[in-house]
């Protein structure tokens, strides 16, 4: 794993977006939908313990705009 790399499962990326004051807004199947007050709207795929792939997390923090680095921060 690459120092820009981090394994995030869904669980951990929901508590550090709740963190962030991202609240569920809705679910449909195994993709929640998550928005801010500011109706930024992340979707976070729930497919159990799967880790995240890093494609996926990149697009999900940067519409949250959270970085890498504040990420793992979050999640400690």
């Amino acid at each position: 794993m690459s120092p820009k790399q981090i394994a995030v499962t869904a669980k951990q990326l929901v508590k550090a977006l709740q963190k962030k004051r991202f609240a569920l807004d809705n679910q449909t199947g195994s993709h929640a939908i998550y928005k801010n007050e500011n109706s930024v709207r992340v979707v976070v795929p729930i497919h159990g313990k799967k880790d995240i792939g890093p494609g996926l997390l990149r697009q999900i923090l940067n519409d949250a705009n959270i970085s890498l680095e504040e990420l793992e921060k979050l999640i400690r």
